[in-house]
């Protein structure tokens, strides 16, 4: 009778003291702030921060009656918004290199079948927050500002505040960018078997409810801005249902595989004991 071959653990022998894995640590961060330092300096020298800031209130700029300009309520408001500007979008540029750092730090202790779960949930979730922040600003703020400029009564002069605008498009970024992130949510709560997919298909007729409860808490009020969100979440909810169906199958620990030599074992003992 043979005994059962034992499964190779991969991470076995990369163990590394506690010191090391801080020394690491700090490493991975001082690389990503770096790449942000950099990405900021070539930003500053070009398009340059007041660029920067005109790109993106054009989309408000567009809806204001003629005439009507921004007005800066600080003093000092002026440079330093333009300055805020160019540090969010030097973080949002190195958003993939400081990922890829924290992958770098997280991926030796990981099992291949984990490896195959994260870095694909990884990457999918830098590219839909990408698309969650183009769309509200191509999209979005195409349709709602005008519509809000309308309902302003004909005795009030529309100048918004500069700061006031970078802190509502800073907002409703996150809000785009975090919705859009359903599909990632729906594979992880499935993979972990905290929810199984024909629960999540039950969920549906729930998930659209507080979806539009979510998008008119965040979006400008009007219907517009609001399906605006709606409807991409949806559909990405469904996404996020076929998506856990593929991973599930394809990212499955090799439990299977080490169970699997048992089975002739037990054949024999009974074959064994039979004969005796």
């Amino acid at each position: 009778m043979t005994e059962p071959k034992p499964t190779d653990d991969e991470l076995k022998g990369t163990e590394q003291p506690f010191v090391q894995h801080l020394f690491e640590l700090r490493d991975r961060l001082l690389k990503a702030i770096y790449g942000i330092a950099i990405i900021f300096l070539v930003l500053v020298f070009y398009p340059g921060p007041s660029a920067l800031y005109d790109f993106l209130a054009m989309p408000l700029v567009r809806s204001l009656p003629e005439g009507s300009k921004m007005i800066a309520v600080g003093v000092v408001s002026p440079f330093l918004v333009p300055i805020k500007v160019s540090v969010m979008a030097a973080i949002a540029v190195a958003l993939p290199w400081i990922l890829y750092q924290m992958w770098a730090f997280v991926a030796p202790g990981l099992y291949r079948h984990e490896k195959n779960l994260v870095m694909p949930l990884l990457t999918a979730s830098t590219l839909l927050f990408y698309t969650g922040a183009a769309f509200c600003y191509f999209f979005v703020f195409g349709q709602a500002f005008p519509a809000i400029q309308k309902m302003a009564p004909s005795s009030v002069a529309v100048s918004p505040d500069i700061e006031a605008y970078l802190d509502f498009v800073i907002t409703m970024f996150i809000a785009f960018g975090v919705a859009f992130e359903v599909p990632i949510v729906v594979v992880i709560l499935a993979r972990m078997k905290i929810v199984s997919v024909e629960q999540l298909k039950k969920f549906r007729s729930y998930f659209v409810v507080g979806a539009a409860a979510v998008a008119g808490l965040v979006t400008p009020p009007d219907p517009v801005s609001m399906l605006a969100l709606l409807i991409p979440m949806c559909i990405l909810y469904e996404i996020g249902i076929w998506s856990a169906q593929f991973f599930i199958r394809h990212t499955a620990a090799p439990l299977d595989e080490e169970a699997a030599p048992e089975e002739p074992v037990a054949k024999e003992e009974t074959k064994a004991s039979a004969g005796s």
